[in-house]
């Protein structure tokens, strides 16, 4: 008895490290994304249709992303039915946290322009990293899935094609709707540009890189005797689990 208590315990610990290091990461992921679009050479593919929109309305970044989210969230319960776990509702707190960070860093980037178009890529790249290394974190917190990837995960379930392949297709889709949300409000383009493709290429190749480095800090979070980790919305201590 005493072994399960100290094995709840553990489980307990790891899961409110591993929901620590999860809300850090989207932060990161959101600083990430207020630098690349402070480069002014476009946003990323994932917030080019709230960033687009964010340009024309009086409504901040993180508020058009938030409702972004909210229909990404209603898509699922729409494609999963039965199948959308309860656990799955995680998202719309995370959601809300999400916006909130995104907004408090362009509030922090306020006064950073880029001075030139070499200084912009850099604050492009630099922006990129940041995200691949926000996203790399969220992966190995391993607690719950931002809204864009969980409907394509949904999608994929659905229709049985491949995740990467579904991925590019959904950011393709927000870029184009991006493009023609400016077009009819503005008349031209806006919030989509060279930046938007060079981010949907490389932010997946600096998360990849992270990773490979940052795959001690699974370790360190590990509490659990049998190190093996905590699975997203599993419930070690009372010995179930609600994976399908």
């Amino acid at each position: 008895m005493n072994s399960r208590k100290k094995d709840c315990n553990m489980a307990k610990r790891e899961l409110t490290a591993r929901y620590l290091f999860f809300i850090a990461g989207l932060f990161v992921n959101a600083f990430g994304i207020s630098l690349i679009i402070k480069a002014n050479l476009g946003s990323s593919p994932i917030s080019s249709l709230p960033y687009t929109l964010s340009l024309n309305f009086p409504v901040t970044l993180g508020q058009f992303t938030l409702l972004l989210n909210a229909a990404l969230i209603a898509g699922q319960i729409w494609l999963l039915k039965r199948d959308f776990r309860k656990e799955q509702f995680l998202q719309i707190p995370v959601a809300i946290l999400f916006s909130f960070f995104i907004d408090c860093s362009m509030a922090l980037l306020g006064g950073f322009t880029p001075a030139g178009y070499a200084s912009q890529i850099l604050s492009l790249i630099a922006g990129c990293a940041i995200l691949g290394l926000g996203v790399s974190m969220e992966v190995i917190a391993n607690v719950v899935m931002l809204s864009g990837e969980a409907f394509v995960k949904a999608i994929t379930l659905r229709t049985g094609k491949e995740f990467g392949i579904t991925k590019i297709g959904f950011d393709t889709t927000l870029a184009l709707l991006a493009c023609a949300a400016s077009l009819m409000i503005a008349g031209s383009i806006e919030g989509v540009r060279e930046g938007t493709i060079i981010a949907a290429l490389i932010v997946g190749l600096f998360a990849r890189f992270f990773n490979r480095r940052l795959g001690f800090v699974n370790k360190m979070i590990t509490f659990a005797p049998n190190k093996t980790p905590i699975q997203p919305y599993e419930d070690n201590c009372n010995h179930r689990t609600d994976r399908n």
